[in-house]
């Protein structure tokens, strides 16, 4: 198999592993191939947008993923690169200003230490012989030794091990082959504890495969909440189940690209609005209902604190109201320092999003009705006793709004 013909392969079968929002295309100059299947935009810890490499170093592999494309028992072609082949092919990318950074994943060929010497060799590769200083990301295989694991964070930007399940009982349904505790969560462990000595500027990621274990979102957001304060994750991400031909899973019903939104939703509101776990509002079955944004629902399920007053209220209660982010909430704050609110247009001109913030604010103490408002928003699907002079209380069940007063 040629260059060509492996980077096609192990471009594509790359897909799988998420390190950002999108993808895109690129074309090749010169005869030279492009790496059209391989790239990918992902945002550094500075919030710089760069377009990423993301290839297999091979995509032969021992393990049994039930979902997986690649897993041992599934007949297709199998390719792998050469440590200085890859080197050689990201740097020739590189050099064209097609990819500014490599993100290196691969499947488990012989064993994990097997994979893990040929990955680490081609970072090796690009960093000391071709004085390449910009961002890779590497894979750790689940169940590297301890000195592959440091070898590789003091070599790459980012590390990530993919957990794929909430727990240990739905990664067995999964695979029967890898080990949740130790495989995954130690290894996760022991690069946090290189991290906290200085090495790995961009931190450690991981994944979860939604869907495809029968997992809840209660459950994949209470163990992403604590992998964030016990693992001191920098990221997670979520790739919505979809069958693969020729899987044992086949048969499945995928999990929807909107699910995979919420879950995303939930995971910002951890990490830049001071959400915990216990404030994400799930339906009976535990997932989140997937036609309301999870902060109005938190709104809606707490309306007791609102309508708060925008010239009053700090900047972690103002990350509370809808249409109100960061960026925003600052500038907020900061306005106060000069002068008084007393227009939904001032305030919009802080880049809130008046038409979802205005129902939970009151500016100068003045603010219409909030449950016509909410009316307003379409969010009552049942009938609504407006007779009392309470302010309702939003449960939801199922797909449907109730209330109670």
């Amino acid at each position: 198999m040629n260059l060509v013909q492996k980077l096609s392969l192990l471009g594509a079968a790359a897909k799988y592993d998420v390190c950002a929002a999108s993808g895109c295309s690129s074309g090749g100059l010169s005869g030279m191939p492009s790496p059209r299947s391989g790239v990918c935009h992902s945002f550094l810890p500075d919030g710089r947008c760069i377009s990423l490499f993301k290839v297999l170093q091979t995509n032969s592999c021992q393990k049994d993923c039930f979902y997986c494309p690649n897993r041992v028992q599934r007949d297709i072609p199998r390719a792998s690169f050469t440590p200085e082949e890859l080197a050689g092919l990201f740097l020739e990318f590189y050099r064209r200003n097609y990819v500014e950074g490599l993100f290196l994943s691969s499947g488990i060929c012989k064993s994990p230490g097997d994979t893990m010497e040929q990955i680490i060799k081609t970072a090796e590769i690009l960093r000391y012989r071709y004085r390449f200083n910009g961002y890779i990301h590497l894979k750790i295989i689940p169940g590297a030794k301890p000195e592959y694991i440091e070898q590789a964070v003091r070599l790459a930007s980012r590390v990530s091990v993919n957990i794929e399940a909430p727990t240990a009982a739905h990664l067995q349904k999964l695979s029967k082959l890898k080990d949740f505790n130790d495989g995954i969560i130690n290894r996760m462990k022991w690069i946090n504890r290189l991290q906290n000595g200085g090495l790995l500027p961009a931190g450690q990621t991981t994944q979860f495969m939604v869907g495809a274990a029968g997992e809840s979102d209660a459950a994949i957001l209470k163990t992403t909440s604590g992998l964030y304060h016990g693992i001191g994750l920098k990221r997670v991400y979520f790739s919505a189940f979809q069958p693969v031909a020729g899987t044992p899973l086949e048969a499945m019903s995928p999990a929807t690209v909107l699910r995979e939104h919420r879950l995303y939703q939930c995971d910002f509101l951890f990490r830049l609005y001071g959400f915990k776990l216990t404030d994400i509002s799930f339906n009976q079955d535990g997932n989140l209902p997937e036609d309301l944004d999870p902060k109005l629902n938190y709104a809606l399920n707490n309306l007791q604190l609102f309508p708060l007053e925008v010239n009053k209220a700090s900047y972690s209660e103002l990350l509370r109201v809808p249409g109100i982010g960061p960026a925003s909430a600052r500038r907020i704050v900061s306005a106060r320092k000069q002068f008084k609110f007393n227009t939904l247009d001032e305030l919009k001109n802080t880049g809130v999003v008046v038409k979802r913030a205005s129902p939970f604010v009151q500016i100068n103490g003045r603010y219409r009705e909030s449950y016509k408002l909410v009316q307003q928003l379409e969010l009552w699907r049942d009938s609504v006793d407006y007779s009392s002079q309470r302010q309702p209380r939003v449960i939801f069940q199922g797909s449907h709004a109730l209330t109670s007063v």
